[in-house]
């Protein structure tokens, strides 16, 4: 008679056929990483070929994983833009730190859910002790509290929905309603635009992302972002936050942060740091006072998925206002095994079933110290440094004057026009880099993150410019 219980071994092989495709996974992973770093940074592969074979792939009969993994690398070894490629100077995703992978391995594995402490204390501790090591370097106070998020979208959300909170307690019952006027915030016009995206979904409109002018030189404007509060006041709004970006996604710029703290302290409203990409700065005691100001937020975000290179994706929230937190996210059900304030995840975070990120950052930041993620940083910034000289002694501009490691130039006559020159960039192969804006200017954004990028990566880059004149 047939043992209908016996388990899929599709789904649950044998304990010696997991470690044979482990070990397969262990010896293929790196060997596609080494073809990656030789070759192309921009996707090689065929489309219609492709397409055949994910049709032909259609569930209908089942195939041997060991085929469909070295299928799966095989298409995404040719088949993405590589941000694990060395020249990859792109946004600020960067090639992975193997501990972070390790931690993607455990995780995976054991699968623990983070939504109540009771269900996985030891992850839940780990993660919150990781969190508030950070938030004490970023100058929070010992009982700051935070979780790490899918990204700085959802952190950033997270101080929104706090500072509405804080401004309105009514807010969690009633929403936009319980304002008197429309409830307003405050960014940079250089800001990450996801802001845009975070108050439709908060329910306060588009509108309310109230986007003010930089200074010229990428930075917020102090005296625009008090112009911008006496009117929308005398209007009937309400402000309730303002937000100041440590890292400006197209020019690396850090805001004015304690001239933004002692606005928002002086009127009375919450105040956010965005640092999702420069917040790494922490790790540097010799740059780390780029960031001054920071200590005076309510509330900040750094993604440990860019700067701190982390596998996707990695935020973190993190707050010095334990209990306003916990009132924008609490909520109590019976089916769950535990309802603790200020300490079962599902009850001071948006998400409710939650992987256990943090382990990727506690074991990169276990392994390698402040002193490892210091050096780390201060060797990107070190690296467009020289860029800035090979491509200053070939007469290009340079239009940003960035303390981060992102460079926005400009090139000499004769190059064509900025996008066409980054399309035929990118179309080598040789180099990822992009077109952007900056005070009103076109130019080519090139970042560097990557933790293996070398010197000659740079002279490749540089080779790659003069190449697609």
């Amino acid at each position: 008679m047939k043992d209908d219980t016996r388990p899929s071994e599709a789904f649950f092989p044998t304990r010696a056929e997991r470690a044979r495709l482990d070990d397969f996974l262990t010896h293929e992973l790196p060997r596609a990483n080494a073809r990656i770093a030789q070759g192309s940074v921009v996707p090689t592969f065929d489309l219609a070929t492709f397409k055949k074979e994910l049709a032909a792939i259609d569930f209908g009969t089942p195939r041997a994983l060991e085929e469909l993994m070295s299928w799966s690398i095989a298409q995404l070894e040719h088949g993405i833009v590589h941000m694990t490629h060395p020249r990859y100077f792109g946004l600020f995703n960067p090639a992975p730190t193997f501990p972070a992978e390790c931690a993607d391995r455990i995780v995976g594995a054991l699968n623990p859910q983070l939504a109540t402490w009771t269900t996985a204390p030891a992850a839940v501790e780990i993660e919150a002790h990781v969190v508030k090591a950070v938030a004490v370097r970023a100058g929070l106070p010992a009982d700051a509290v935070g979780h790490c998020t899918s990204g700085g979208s959802e952190a950033n959300c997270t101080a929104l929905l706090c500072a509405l909170t804080r401004a309105n307690p009514r807010f969690a019952t009633e929403g936009a309603r319980a304002f008197a006027g429309a409830p307003l915030f405050y960014i940079s016009q250089d800001s990450h635009l996801a802001w845009l995206k975070i108050a439709h979904q908060t329910g306060i409109g588009r509108a309310a992302a109230r986007l003010v002018p930089t200074d010229g030189r990428g930075q917020l404007d102090a005296t625009a972002l008090i112009a911008a509060l006496r009117e929308d006041r005398a209007r009937g709004s309400v402000p309730v936050m303002i937000v100041a970006t440590a890292g400006t996604t197209n020019g690396g710029m850090i805001d004015p942060l304690t001239r933004c703290a002692q606005i928002a302290r002086a009127e009375g409203l919450w105040y956010h740091v965005d640092a999702a990409w420069g917040g790494a700065l922490i790790a540097s005691d010799r740059l780390r006072g780029a960031l001054a100001g920071m200590e005076h937020a309510d509330s900040i975000t750094i993604d440990a998925h860019k700067w701190f290179a982390t596998t996707m994706g990695c935020g973190m929230f993190m707050t010095r206002d334990v209990n306003v937190l916990s009132a924008v996210f609490h909520v109590s059900t019976t089916f769950m095994p535990s309802n603790i304030v200020n300490l079962d995840p599902y009850v001071t975070t948006a998400q409710w079933s939650r992987r256990f990120l943090g382990l990727r950052l506690f074991l990169s930041l276990a392994a390698a110290g402040w002193q490892g993620y210091g050096e780390h940083v201060e060797r990107s910034i070190a690296l467009m440094a020289f860029l800035k000289e090979e491509l200053a002694a070939q007469g290009w501009a340079i239009a940003n004057d960035s303390q981060l490691a992102v460079l926005c130039i400009i090139p000499p006559a004769g190059y064509g026009d900025v996008r066409g020159l980054v399309t035929r960039v990118i179309a080598s192969g040789n180099a990822w880099i992009a077109a952007a804006k900056f005070e009103g200017h076109d130019i080519i954004r090139v970042c560097l993150t990557h933790g293996e990028a070398t010197r000659q990566d740079i002279l490749e880059l540089v080779r790659a410019l003069s190449a697609a004149r």
